[in-house]
C-alpha cells in the first residue's frame, strides 16, 4: 500500500509550505522523518518527534533517550501502517524543539499500488532557514524584508540569510519536486 500525505507547517502564510508525499506504508517512523526531512529541505539538525496533536503525550513516536520524561515509542520499529488506518487521518511531526517547527500531517489517501522508495508529489513553499527562531520568527524576518528593507534590521537579516539587496529567502531556496526526488532516490 502507497500513502498520500500532505505535510504542512503551521504558522507560515504567503506562501504556506506544504509538500504532497507518496510513501510505502510499510516504512518507519524513522524512515518516514527522513522523507520529511529532505522533502522540505531541512538539514536534520535537531530532534524530532510524532505525535497526535501538539503537546499530545499519549503516543509519542521519535528516537528514546535516557532524557526522555515521557514514554517514548522507538522510531525505528513503530511503522507507518501501524497508526495510519484511515483517509483524513492527521498527525504531528515536530522538528527542532527550539525553533518548534510544527508539521501537520494529513493522510489524504490509501493507495493499493506497491513502491519500494517515497516520491515528492507536489508542494508549495521554501524551507525556512534552520534556527530562525520559528514560525512566528520567519513571519517577522519576512515581514521586515518586505515592508521596511532598507532597515538595519533587515540588513542583519539579508547578511545572516547571505541575500542579496534585491533577493528573497523563496527566490534563492525555492521548492522543486525533481530535486527532491533525486534526494529521495538515495534513500
Amino acid at each position: 500500500m502507497i500513502y498520500q500525505f500532505k505535510i504542512q507547517i503551521k504558522g507560515i502564510k504567503k506562501p504556506p509550505v506544504w509538500r504532497r508525499v507518496a510513501v510505502p506504508s510499510t516504512f518507519t517512523f524513522e524512515r518516514f522523518h527522513d522523507v520529511i526531512q529532505l522533502s522540505f529541505g531541512w538539514l536534520n539538525y535537531h530532534l524530532y518527534r510524532f505525535e497526535p496533536k501538539p503537546m499530545d503525550r499519549g503516543l509519542v513516536i521519535s528516537i528514546p533517550s535516557e532524557d526522555d520524561w515521557e514514554p517514548v515509542k522507538h522510531a525505528r520499529k513503530i511503522k507507518l501502517k501501524d497508526i495510519f488506518n484511515s483517509e483524513g487521518q492527521t498527525y504531528m511531526y515536530i522538528y527542532d524543539y527550539g525553533d518548534n517547527w510544527e508539521h501537520e500531517i494529513k493522510l489524504e489517501a490509501i493507495l493499493p499500488e506497491n513502491a519500494l522508495k517515497a516520491v515528492c508529489l507536489a508542494g508549495k513553499g521554501s524551507c525556512p532557514p534552520e534556527d530562525c527562531g520559528g514560525a512566528p520568527i520567519y513571519e517577522e524576518i519576512k515581514r521586515i524584508l518586505r515592508e521596511t528593507p532598507e532597515t538595519p534590521t533587515a540588513a542583519h537579516y539579508r547578511d545572516w540569510l547571505e541575500l542579496a539587496p534585491d533577493e528573497t529567502w523563496e527566490e534563492l531556496w525555492p521548492f522543486n519536486a525533481n530535486e527532491v526526488n533525486e534526494e529521495l532516490r538515495l534513500l
